[in-house]
């Protein structure tokens, strides 16, 4: 099955390459004109879980976000287990603040995981379109290829899963010690695979800490696989005699989001994105259902990152 998978992705490139130069021209037409060339930018509700579901909305709305990453995951803002009651009551909340629902977190990694799989189910009957799952963690005294392969059979059943749903399920390369950490591994997991409903949440922030300046070849390899992407910024810093990534605010930091967003443009990608703040913001950056400081500082620093991420969107246009 996997040797035919991998065949088909193979064929499925090449007419992706044929298309993407048939329409190349067309979508340069498209993407020049300043009114069609806009990001759509949705906020990671974990930076608002101290909000109820409709404060969370009207916020995110007030604030000029063009929907809600929503978490729909363990201490999220809907617990997978609540569902089948809350997510509906997130989702009007969504719709009345004027923004569609459209993107989720999951926790998922496992069809066996009931509660994920529901949740989902759920959110396909309200609307929503993509998720994020979890991630795929080693374990000890495990090789390479058998946490490839394990991890290889879960996404085959999660494929099927997202195709019945109408969902796009997407897996994040997150830096540290989980699969898809370097993205060859990602973009093997992903060969062959149908974009419609699995493929790859590329994170530029992930990949520079793991990948430092090879992140362009890294995206090369996953460019057929993205839908969306998650937007944040870092540096590294000393500290305790030791150089760890450090969060900061959008445009602050090591990215180089010209670069970034001029690659995405010479593929043709136009990602949704979610926003996040994982520098400190008074605990909202960590999902804090209580904050240490006023709600309008939290609101004016993603006021600010948005403002700043459209800048450096219609920068790499010229």
């Amino acid at each position: 099955m996997a040797i035919h998978r991998r065949e088909f992705g193979k064929l499925a490139f090449a007419g992706a390459i044929g298309l993407t130069t048939g329409f190349a021209s067309a979508r340069a037409k498209t993407m020049s004109l300043k009114e069609n060339d806009k990001l759509s930018v949705h906020l990671f509700s974990k930076h608002l879980q101290f909000l109820n579901y409709r404060e969370m909305a009207e916020a995110t709305a007030e604030m000029g976000f063009d929907g809600v990453d929503l978490t729909v995951r363990p201490k999220g803002h809907v617990e997978p287990s609540r569902a089948v009651d809350d997510l509906p009551k997130a989702a009007d909340a969504i719709k009345a603040a004027g923004l569609m629902p459209n993107m989720l977190v999951s926790g998922i990694t496992s069809v066996s995981d009931k509660d994920s799989i529901q949740s989902l189910k759920t959110a396909s009957r309200l609307g929503f379109k993509h998720y994020r799952m979890g991630y795929f963690r080693p374990k000890k005294g495990q090789s390479m290829q058998e946490i490839l392969s394990q991890s290889d059979a879960e996404l085959d059943e999660l494929e099927q899963f997202n195709q019945s749903q109408g969902l796009h399920g997407a897996y994040q390369n997150h830096a540290g010690q989980v699969v898809g950490s370097f993205v060859t591994d990602l973009a093997h997991l992903l060969e062959g695979r149908d974009p419609r409903w699995l493929g790859c949440q590329y994170d530029i922030r992930h990949a520079t800490v793991d990948g430092g300046s090879s992140w362009p070849l890294g995206l090369s390899y996953l460019t057929g696989h993205i839908r969306t992407m998650p937007i944040k910024d870092f540096s590294w810093v000393k500290s305790g005699g030791k150089w760890k990534p450090q969060n900061v605010p959008l445009g602050e930091g090591m990215v180089d989001f010209d670069g970034y967003f001029k690659a995405l443009r010479s593929y043709g990608i136009r990602p949704l994105v979610s926003l996040h703040l994982e520098y400190d913001i008074g605990g909202a950056e960590h999902g804090d259902r209580k904050i240490k400081i006023p709600q309008k500082k939290v609101f004016a620093a993603m006021k600010r990152d948005l403002k700043r991420l459209r800048e450096m969107w219609g920068k790499s246009a010229g």
